[in-house]
């Protein structure tokens, strides 16, 4: 069931009804109907895989039970790696065994020898990676000793499918999800008309941004042989609005649906394209994520404490990891390493805790060195979301060789050449609003009681009347894939 659809406009107001009827009978109950619920939600998708993530969710509960109840740590030992071991196999025979299957032939055909490597014929289970990096937080918490394992199945259970976050995250930690579902929650008004306002707003950005950059950036990148260095370039910054207003976007309708229900989710994202650095793009992009890796990664690795070499080691290894938890492809990792190698410069001048405060902040426009550094980072990123989107490495290397022709410099000639023109203009407005916005938790959370109510009000129905005139494309969301 996707956010953007007929299905799930009918799906959230009978949920949100039922949930809250059920407020003044028994907390027990309404954590019920939240599971139950998001069980459906996500046999929508395909029934089959709801009994992996039943079997993942049950795994975790029992051996984080067993964890706490373990007489000796060689026992506890044991359990943590026995939950670690099977979370990691099945993302492993789901998301990478094809990858390391095929890659492994490849190799050794370079010294003669011919594989014809089985590989399986299946689809990724949607939102393997997140609630498996929900599952994997939780059991390493516990085997921390920073939690205690959660002895209510039921609660645990929503803590790790509660459906606004189960296919795209946020990737939510067991001390901030599990509190707020175990205590009795009542209706806020403002809460709920902010969430609803965060709702509008991801499903702007997913519709109107996201699938109509979709559409160029597709006719681009599938037919770079064929363009001009211009189109190609452009094709780029399309993608990069596109992933933007697609992944952010959903995160915004889920952190949005999540506050109807009286429950509040990790921010995600914090305006990235508007960073000054690429460190500081990475502290506002998909933030759960890179927080996971931060705390379950980089820090047992060492994080930084070992001088630079220690910290460009760890950092490779966090980017590297990164790009390839998004998918089992040479591009996704030469994307984290681009990303860490761009990010060295300044760790190495110890300038990668720079720029912590808001851009521009209280200032309605940038210095001409804030702007400069915000193009700079933004052009990186365009930079290496080509390898992100590309096929392959050779897909990726021809798309960047024809960037940089002659033909960089011509007028871009992408047809129909009005619909083009169109998104352009939309994509300066939406990125107007972000900047406008960017010091709130959303960018429409800036019309608030300053602003006319009149103008206000035309705001909202600006972007509900452009939601509706876009609407109709059926295009995924493209983290799904992930």
């Amino acid at each position: 069931m996707l956010f953007n659809s007929i299905g799930f406009v009918i799906f959230l107001p009978v949920v949100f009804l039922l949930y809250w009827f059920l407020k003044n009978k028994n907390l027990k109950l309404q954590n019920i109907l939240s599971l139950l619920s998001s069980y459906f939600f996500y046999a929508c998708w395909d029934w089959r895989f709801l009994f992996l993530l039943m079997f993942s969710t049950f795994l975790d509960y029992f051996t984080g039970l067993k964890m706490q109840d373990a007489k000796n740590q060689k026992r506890k030992r044991f359990w943590f790696w026995l939950s670690v071991a099977v979370n990691l196999g099945f993302l492993g025979i789901f998301k990478y065994y094809n990858f390391f299957a095929e890659s492994f032939a490849e190799t050794i055909s370079y010294v003669g020898l011919q594989v014809n490597p089985w590989t399986l014929k299946v689809i990724l289970p949607v939102g393997i990676s997140f609630y498996t990096f929900h599952g994997l937080s939780y059991v390493i918490d516990i085997y921390k000793d920073r939690i205690k394992a959660e002895s209510n199945v039921v609660d645990y259970a929503v803590f790790v499918s509660f459906f606004p976050l189960l296919v795209a995250g946020p990737i939510e930690r067991a001390t901030h999800l599990l509190p707020q579902i175990k205590k009795r929650r009542t209706f806020d008004y403002t809460k709920a008309v902010d969430g609803l306002k965060q709702i509008l707003w991801g499903l702007f950005k997913k519709i109107v941004i996201a699938d109509n950059c979709a559409e160029f950036a597709n006719q681009i990148f599938n037919n770079s042989d064929d363009q001009s260095g211009s189109n190609l370039a452009l094709g780029a910054v399309f993608f990069a609005f596109q992933i933007y207003g697609d992944f952010s976007g959903y995160s915004d309708i889920a952190i949005g649906t999540a506050r109807l229900f009286g429950i509040d989710l990790l921010r995600n994202f914090a305006f990235p394209y508007f960073s000054r650095d690429i460190a500081e793009f990475w502290r506002r992009w998909h933030i759960s994520l890179s927080s996971w890796f931060k705390d379950y990664l980089y820090i047992p690795l060492g994080g930084s404490k070992g001088g630079n070499w220690m910290r460009i080691r760890n950092t490779f290894i966090i980017f590297i990891v990164s790009g390839f938890w998004h998918g089992a492809n040479w591009t996704f990792i030469v994307w984290g390493a681009l990303n860490a190698l761009f990010i060295l410069p300044s760790i190495i001048m110890k300038t990668n805790r720079n720029n912590l405060e808001s851009v521009a902040q209280g200032n309605l426009l940038p210095t001409i060195k804030v702007f400069f550094q915000m193009i700079i980072t933004f052009t990186l990123a365009v930079f290496a979301w080509i390898f992100f989107r590309a096929e392959n490495i050779t897909h990726a290397l021809s798309y960047i060789s024809g960037i940089f022709s002659k033909s960089l410099f011509s007028i871009p000639t992408i047809t129909p050449h009005f619909p083009v023109l169109i998104i352009i203009i939309l994509i300066i407005i939406f990125t107007i609003i972000e900047w406008l916005g960017r010091e709130q938790q959303y960018a429409i959370a800036m019309l608030g009681t300053k602003w006319k109510s009149s103008l206000r009000y035309a705001m909202y129905y600006a972007i509900i009347i452009a939601i509706f005139w876009f609407a109709g494309k059926d295009q995924q969301f493209i983290y799904f894939q992930f």
